[in-house]
């Protein structure tokens, strides 16, 4: 399968912005046996006065900008083709949560697949006993690992409302359960803390999702944007599975992925920062077609 995506995402100030400096993560990761990005371009304007590229700690693809000039508006607009493989049929060969311990415990890596570093907490997943009374409630002890967080993001799913009025970028996780209600980022987080606190070390997803419009319906072009699931790691057999809370399901090909991180603050599609004053708007339209 071939995908085109287009990405845009744009900054108007309300007074002139100068001195700005941003990283970009938008760019689609190539990852062997899964997806491969055959073509790209990242185009900001105004065009920066210096510009670079590089890739985090996690692997993900950065680009870093600056604008010295005052400005009013800054946008980036992204291109890519990627080619995505068909995930193999499911199998689950993860161990039980005790045995699972056991091996994350043995586990002396420090690379950025290592377990280690999933396990909080971080600067925006503090642990929170409600979101952990969830999560024990929910398991079942006679569950595999794997089976654990698929039982745990089935349940997250229908617990949760899907909500884009309800939460902003900064609420953190625990108000997003307490209110039921959320987006993507809101679903992963709290996955991510229930997870945690059974043991199981999970992580941030930060990519695209084609999503198909309903039956008669039409695709508006720009209407979908940036998506969020979870990674588990879930033993030296299985090793990382990943799954949609939002969407209830195993991740398949229509899951491309940007990069990962422990929150959503490792992997944002834009962080920095400037010198203004008022206030700004931002927007991001993202568009993702099947091209094969």
């Amino acid at each position: 399968m071939i995908y085109d995506i287009r990405l845009t995402i744009a900054h108007d100030y309300d007074q002139p912005a100068a001195n700005s400096r941003h990283l970009i993560r938008v760019l689609p990761a190539t990852l062997s046996g899964r997806q491969q990005l055959t073509a790209h371009s990242i185009h900001i304007d105004p065009a920066p006065d210096e510009r670079s590229e590089a890739c985090d700690f996690f692997g993900a693809a950065t680009t870093s900008c600056v604008h010295v000039a005052p400005h009013s508006r800054m946008s980036i607009a992204m291109t890519a083709t990627v080619e995505m493989t068909e995930p193999p049929a499911w199998q689950d060969r993860s161990p039980d949560l005790d045995t699972l311990k056991h091996q994350w415990e043995a586990c002396t890596s420090l690379s950025p697949e290592a377990p280690v570093h999933f396990l909080g907490p971080t600067a925006r997943l503090a642990p929170d006993s409600a979101i952990a009374d969830f999560a024990r409630q929910t398991a079942q002890a006679t569950d595999s690992a794997a089976a654990t967080v698929q039982r745990i993001g089935k349940a997250l799913h229908d617990a949760m409302q899907f909500d884009s009025n309800a939460t902003t970028v900064d609420t953190d996780a625990s108000e997003a359960f307490r209110l039921r209600r959320g987006v993507c980022q809101d679903f992963s987080h709290i996955m991510i803390l229930a997870l945690q606190s059974l043991g199981i070390p999970a992580a941030y997803v930060s990519g695209y999702l084609r999503t198909l419009p309903p039956p008669g319906g039409v695709k508006l072009a720009g209407a979908d944007a940036m998506h969020a699931w979870i990674r588990a790691w879930c033993g030296n057999d299985q090793g990382w599975i990943e799954y949609d809370p939002t969407n209830a399901t195993l991740v398949g090909s229509d899951h491309i992925v940007v990069g990962y991180g422990r929150d959503y603050s490792d992997i944002p599609p834009v962080s920095g920062h400037l010198r203004s004053s008022g206030g700004q708007r931002n927007s991001q339209a993202v568009d993702v077609t099947r091209t094969d």
